[in-house]
């Protein structure tokens, strides 16, 4: 990352923004929330899950050695971090074990030194937790808004590294980005709706 915290709007509050602005894990934790629930909701999770830990930031190996009984507990406390507290705290939880084993708990490492675009997809998708989609949302996310741009990203964001677009996570910088965005899915959901229709009609 950009040696300069950015600045990140994702959560629409403060602290939890500044929160994804400084830690990679957070970023990436948020991410992986970032489904079946509401984007602010998902990108605050990091922030909470790191107060209850009694802390201001996350790290890897605390969170992969954590009791899996207590961490689900910790995530299911009211307000849940998740709709999902339960399965979310262990896929959170495989996904820090793994940058343990494979970056040595650091999440940065996972960008740092892609040669390209590909590559970094490519290590985006080898994450628990990350399907293409999410993949190429992270990927976009990491070129607009924290700088990480090896060559190539845009394409292989695919139409999340549009310029202008308003898709995605990637896309949010403020309450009326994440109106537009919130738009769009509402469209594709509609647009999708009514091709199944048109199909069993």
């Amino acid at each position: 990352m950009d040696t300069r915290d950015p600045e990140i709007h994702l959560a629409q509050q403060p602290d939890a923004d500044a929160l994804l602005a400084r830690s990679p894990l957070a970023a990436l934790i948020g991410m992986l929330l970032d489904q079946q629930v509401p984007m602010e909701w998902a990108f605050s999770g990091p922030y909470t899950i790191a107060t209850r830990m009694g802390g201001d930031d996350l790290d890897a190996r605390e969170i992969a050695a954590y009791d899996p009984e207590r961490f689900a507990e910790l995530l299911s406390t009211k307000p849940a971090v998740h709709r999902y507290p339960g399965s979310m705290a262990q896929r959170v939880q495989q996904l820090c074990r793994y940058l343990v084993d494979e970056y040595d708990g650091d999440a940065a490492a996972v960008w740092a030194d892609a040669a390209g675009g590909k590559e970094l997809l490519a290590r985006l998708q080898a994450l628990p937790g990350f399907g293409r989609q999410k993949a190429q949302i992270f990927l976009a996310l990491l070129g607009k808004q924290y700088g990480v741009r090896p060559k190539g990203w845009r394409e292989a964001a695919g139409p999340y590294g549009e310029v202008g677009s308003y898709r995605s996570a990637a896309d949010i910088t403020g309450p009326e980005s994440l109106a537009k965005v919130r738009a769009h899915k509402q469209e594709a959901k509609r647009a999708a709706k009514a091709a199944k229709e048109n199909k069993e009609a």
